[in-house]
């Protein structure tokens, strides 16, 4: 699980969209007419310096559009960002335009977003996103969010790794078990130091889940989602491979984390395996000579469990005394070439048809391989249902008992049937207590 709530998913039909039609907001002529008021907006994200300096030239590209709206940008890392968001929030002073993630619910629970419906079709061009996308952002027939960026989990694999050992890259069909025996495998063969695959029983709980037609949380009962049983087996499944020797050891795991990508396994060669979102291979693939490909996660029951996932997006604030023009910026953002261009895949791919078909036809190789890889997350969402997911009240707390309760098992300190037995509980009073 990710602190920035990278795991809100929706089911996607097809990558490309077919355009519904309309008029596009996205030119200058559009609002930027001599009488209109001079106003400023701010705006908050979360993200590192280099996000931070591609999103600033987007937003100098915005004003040069509409010229009478000034954009004053701030941003913070993701381990800070949503208690300053919540700070400013409860003084009253939050800005106009701000990203959130997965936990979107939690803030139009709190009443504090804009109800960007009035300015569809005329501010804001949702006709060329896909409809289950405008659908995670939209409560009681409100529309509180817009995606700004789509991707898809998917297991990155070191090909090198691979060759090494002589066995084949896998393939997208491959089961649980076919990953366990692989993972063994590439161990065996390469020696002590190298390893199968991290341990992602924390990011990929909620993909097992979906997988045997359970959620983490029941959003529509406002209960979990799960069986304290489906949890001991999603544990057990990692406690076994782990013993066999085909898991990084918890050592390694806890000082070479796989979502640091500057400290990963994989780019150094020593982890074959893990999960990833698909927007972060190119950081990845930046950080090694190894070739890093995308396969899709082992299937379940009820399929891969995976879809797109809104990586994050953009809201207004309820309070912004500028609601036009949030909406003309959050349009700029999804509709815009320009911006399209210069924010290209950060935050995920474009989450509008046009704009990724614009980036596809300059895509890198590295790129290419995201874009390939989500056309066969489409066409395998053709014949599976995954339903949108945010996350679950109390996520943070939620997600800290989740890391303990694995590291406690990975270190011994408890069986996996307690270690799944005090999981459930503490999850249930979480959930409970956060309703």
């Amino acid at each position: 699980m990710k602190k920035t709530g990278l795991i809100a998913t929706v089911s996607v039909v097809a990558l490309t969209v077919t355009a519904c039609g309309g008029t596009s907001t996205d030119s200058p002529s559009a609002s930027a007419g001599a009488g209109n008021e001079q106003v400023e907006l701010r705006i908050m994200w979360w993200g590192d310096q280099k996000r931070a300096d591609k999103t600033n030239e987007a937003l100098r590209k915005f004003e040069e559009k509409y010229p009478h709206i000034k954009v004053v940008g701030e941003f913070a890392p993701s381990s800070g960002y949503f208690d300053k968001l919540n700070t400013q929030i409860a003084s009253g002073t939050a800005p106009d335009v701000f990203f959130l993630g997965g936990n979107v619910v939690d803030y139009v629970s709190k009443g504090v977003l804009l109800d960007l419906n009035p300015y569809v079709g005329k501010e804001l061009n949702l006709d060329d996103m896909d409809k289950s996308m405008i659908a995670y952002g939209t409560f009681k027939e409100k529309l509180y969010h817009v995606s700004a960026g789509a991707n898809a989990r998917a297991i990155v694999v070191n090909t090198d790794l691979f060759k090494k050992a002589g066995m084949e890259i896998p393939q997208d069909d491959w089961t649980w078990d076919d990953y366990a025996r692989i993972a063994k495998e590439i161990s065996d063969k390469l020696g002590k130091d190298v390893f199968g695959t991290y341990d992602y029983t924390v990011d990929g709980m909620g993909i097992y889940m979906g997988q045997i037609g359970k959620t983490v949380y029941d959003m529509d009962k406002n209960v979990i989602g799960f069986e304290q049983k489906d949890a001991e087996n999603w544990f057990a499944y990692w406690d076994n491979m782990r013993k066999a020797g085909g898991v990084v050891t918890p050592e390694l795991q806890v000082s070479n984390p796989p979502g640091d990508t500057s400290k990963s396994l994989i780019v150094t060669g020593r982890v074959a395996m893990g999960l990833i979102p698909s927007n972060q291979l190119v950081a990845h693939q930046n950080l090694t000579k190894d070739h890093l490909t995308l396969v899709q996660v082992p299937r379940g029951a009820n399929g891969s469990g995976v879809a797109f996932e809104s990586s994050q997006g953009l809201s207004g604030y309820a309070k912004t005394k500028h609601p036009k023009e949030v909406a003309q910026l959050i349009n700029f953002w999804i509709n815009d070439p320009d911006a399209a261009k210069i924010l290209g895949n950060d935050r995920g791919v474009p989450v509008t048809a046009a704009m990724r078909d614009l980036l596809k036809k300059d895509a890198s190789p590295v790129e290419q391989i995201i874009y390939d890889y989500l056309n066969r997350v489409s066409e395998a969402n053709k014949k599976q249902v995954v339903k949108i997911s945010y996350n679950p009240p109390g996520f943070t707390e939620y997600s800290k008992l989740l890391e303990t309760t694995v590291q406690e098992i990975s270190f011994g300190r408890k069986d996996v049937k307690k270690g799944a037995e005090d999981f459930y509980t503490g999850a249930v009073k979480i959930f409970n207590n956060n309703k």
